[in-house]
């Protein structure tokens, strides 16, 4: 009797061994999975952590060279408007000079000196009154070369914007008229005063169609539309640049604010 209960008890012993070990393995598989999934989540949020990180990176990046393309657009804009003052400089001198040699040495006002083909009269006080506005003696050469000085040479632009408004009062058939405005538009465009320096602009577009001037007015026109947030008419006027005056410096100018 003995003797077959160990029997029945050796044979149940693996057999409860066989039932055990499945539930274990199985316990430690899920366990294995369980971790490996934890990995991978945590990789895949490394991930998006990195490339959220680049694409904040890159927004800067985008954002700093729009800025610097601003900046140096502005300072293209500001070097060609240097360049623009010193050829008009140039051809005022070269005009002046080729007056006195039609006239044989006669000299014009305007060159700092005070002298000219008639003399400036002086007010009631005794002072001259080139200092603050024109004397009815002068001549239309006169009257314009002293407004140019003041821009050009003596750099005084608030006595500029008087003595350009006097002269086109005083001449108003001159053929340095369309320069007038442009010059009274330059100041005033200077001085951020937009909506006078758009009506003097708009006047040599539309009444002085031959002007060397027109191209730079109509870029003008764009830009003062531009500060004004009447950002369609600026592309329009940008256009028209690039339309009429193709090869010009303007036109260049015009392509870059419109791109």
């Amino acid at each position: 009797m003995l003797k077959k209960t160990l029997i029945a008890m050796s044979l149940l012993v693996p057999a409860a061994a066989m039932a055990q070990a499945p539930v274990s393995s199985l316990s430690d598989s899920a366990g294995s999975l369980e971790q490996r999934l934890a990995t991978i989540e945590r990789m895949m949020e490394a991930r998006q952590g990195a490339q959220l990180q680049l694409m904040d990176q890159l927004s800067t990046l985008q954002q700093d060279v729009a800025e610097l393309r601003g900046i140096t657009e502005e300072h293209e804009y500001r070097l060609e408007q240097l360049l623009q003052r010193q050829r008009e400089l140039y051809q005022e001198i070269d005009r002046r000079f080729s007056q006195l040699q039609e006239q044989g040495g006669s000299s014009f006002g305007g060159s700092g000196s005070g002298a000219g083909t008639q003399p400036v009269s002086t007010d009631s006080s005794g002072s001259s009154a080139g200092n603050s506005g024109y004397s009815n003696n002068l001549s239309e050469n006169d009257a314009y070369d002293r407004a140019i000085a003041l821009v050009l040479e003596d750099k005084r632009y608030d006595a500029a914007i008087p003595a350009f408004e006097q002269f086109i009062q005083q001449f108003p058939n001159s053929s340095y008229l369309p320069n007038a405005h442009y010059w009274l538009g330059q100041l005033q465009f200077a001085q951020q005063a937009y909506d006078k320096a758009k009506t003097h602009f708009q006047t040599v577009v539309n009444d002085y169609p031959d002007s060397n001037k027109r191209a730079d007015c109509l870029l003008k026109l764009g830009v003062i539309a531009s500060e004004q947030g009447r950002n369609a008419d600026a592309e329009s006027f940008y256009q028209q640049v690039v339309s009429e005056y193709p090869d010009s410096t303007e036109a260049n100018l015009a392509k870059q604010r419109l791109n």
